[in-house]
């Protein structure tokens, strides 16, 4: 199998551990949701009145907090919807497999890092840092992260 093969199906593959983070975490927090609703219509009213106002404001924050973080959810789902899986460019960009001196880097979604022996993928945003350092660049390009010189071997 020639590299290059081999490199799309490692693109393909991170995009898929992407999918399935933001599955995972979809499932979570709407678990987390379900759990406090059964929780606020389980409170009952008590003898301890402001005990239980208390509780009762206590899970409307954390439900809130929830809402929060399932809408952040989102939009981190429509923003890997809009990667392209067959991107072929010369330049870094949304939906690049990015393969430097020393790491390799999907710019995609933030969803941590994507091991398939031998080899691991960082799946990045491309609002981080490196994201940012790498985006625009080509094959060749030399970039400075955390005091590491790093250069671009290849892109997919």
């Amino acid at each position: 199998m020639k590299e290059t093969e081999s490199f799309n199906i490692l693109k393909k593959d991170a995009y898929h551990f992407c999918e399935r983070f933001v599955n995972d975490r979809l499932t979570r927090i709407q678990k987390q949701i379900k759990e406090l609703e059964a929780a606020l219509s389980s409170e009952t009213k008590s003898s301890a009145g402001d005990k239980h106002e208390t509780g009762r404001a206590m899970i409307q924050l954390e439900r809130e907090k929830l809402g929060q973080q399932l809408a952040e959810l989102e939009k981190t789902q429509q923003l890997l919807s809009k990667v392209p899986k067959e991107r072929k460019a010369q330049t870094v960009g949304l939906g690049s497999l990015v393969i430097t001196n020393t790491f390799i880097y999907y710019i995609a979604i933030s969803a941590g890092e994507f091991k398939i022996e031998p080899k691991s993928v960082y799946c990045i945003s491309a609002a981080t840092p490196i994201g940012k350092l790498v985006f625009g660049k080509a094959v060749g390009d030399v970039f400075s992260f955390n005091g590491n010189s790093l250069t671009i071997v290849s892109i997919q």
